[in-house]
């Protein structure tokens, strides 16, 4: 299996792991990209069983090149052989584009360049975009099956891509963080976001300026840079930078409210960790979010700072409606676990090896 560690690929992956481990599946996870941090690779050892490889390879959306993305593919279809692997799942299509595996490729798309222009920019793909989409369409029509995390992006996918079918769609799943104590230092009440801030499909700028029209504190958990060149200021947010897993799930156990304004989010696996812990969701209202989270949030449209700061100050006012909505998001939750994330994948997983049997 290929990961990054640059954002939710990594927790995905490591949750996936672990389930195929209980199921007697085991995994090489060989890590493209910047390398992880040391408390990332201290989590991933903790998988029983994981085999961990940081390759140095490019992804796909820092490549410089097409031919760059074509010899990572190249290179892992090389350490699959040498792993004698049975199969191969690649978190990023792009790397099926050219090589010849030795084993059925099963393609997983959590984002893609072209999906993101499409929802966050519009118009025409520049010429740098352009190749990296070629490539990625190059190796979803080479997996084996591909694979999306929710039925909304497999429309986008189909429809960007001119497809001959739509991808099969598994919601991701989280495994929930321990129970934890409330963060002591917290604010009486807050809202927040975090994940991969810098990204500009997370429109982290509309809710600093909804920040603005606050008097509760709107903290912001993530890197503000990164590892493409992207930065976000953030002028009235309070910046808190990468927390780790445990800071995190204290702030969150202090059942703040949570809001993501994103314009383009395929899943979203930082609300899905809000929502188990009991958070109300203020959410944009773009059709992954309704198909995920519909009855269980407030929803706003993504580029208006005033709706979404008239919502977070109403529940601020309310606990009645906090505590509504955020037993709410649990339940809604409950049905996105990893459990079910892996039972999905190992029906994709059985069908791929069937074929080649059948074949």
């Amino acid at each position: 299996m290929t990961a990054d560690a640059a954002g939710g690929v990594w927790t995905y992956a490591l949750d996936l792991a672990e389930g195929l481990a209980a199921e007697g599946v085991a995994v090489v996870l060989a890590v493209l990209g910047p390398d992880p941090r040391p408390a990332q690779v201290a989590r991933a050892e903790a998988v029983p069983g994981l085999e961990l490889r940081i390759t140095g390879l490019p992804l796909d959306w820092l490549a410089a090149s097409a031919r760059e993305v074509l010899d990572a593919g190249v290179a892992i279809a090389a350490l699959a052989r040498a792993e004698g692997a049975d199969l191969v799942h690649l978190n990023s299509p792009a790397h099926a584009a050219g090589a010849a595996f030795p084993v059925p490729v099963v393609a997983v798309s959590h984002s893609c360049v072209a999906t993101w222009w499409d929802a966050v920019r519009g118009g025409d793909l520049p010429e740098d975009f352009a190749w990296r989409t070629d490539l990625v369409r190059r190796g979803m029509l080479n997996a084996r099956a591909l694979v999306v995390p929710s039925g909304a992006f497999a429309d986008a996918t189909a429809r960007q891509y001119g497809l001959p079918r739509p991808p099969s769609a598994v919601h991701n799943g989280r495994r929930a963080a321990p129970s934890v104590p409330p963060a002591a230092d917290a604010p009486p009440l807050f809202a927040i976001t975090a994940g991969r801030l810098w990204d500009e499909g997370k429109n982290l700028a509309a809710l600093d300026r909804a920040a603005a029209r606050l008097d509760l504190p709107v903290l912001a958990a993530g890197d503000l840079a990164g590892p493409n060149g992207a930065r976000v200021e953030a002028r009235h947010l309070r910046a808190l930078g990468q927390l780790g897993g445990a800071a995190l799930a204290g702030l969150l156990a202090c059942r703040p409210i949570y809001v993501s304004l994103a314009l383009y989010e395929p899943f979203g696996l930082a609300v899905t960790e809000a929502a188990q812990a009991g958070c109300a969701l203020v959410l944009s209202d773009i059709p992954s979010f309704r198909e995920l989270w519909e009855g269980a949030a407030v929803f706003v449209p993504a580029r208006d700072e005033a709706a979404a700061a008239d919502a977070i100050a109403r529940l601020a006012a309310d606990p009645a409606e906090r505590a509504r909505l955020g037993a709410a998001a649990r339940d809604r939750a409950a049905g996105y676990t990893a459990e079910a994330m892996v039972r999905g994948m190992l029906g994709v997983y059985r069908g791929v090896l069937m074929q080649g049997v059948a074949a």
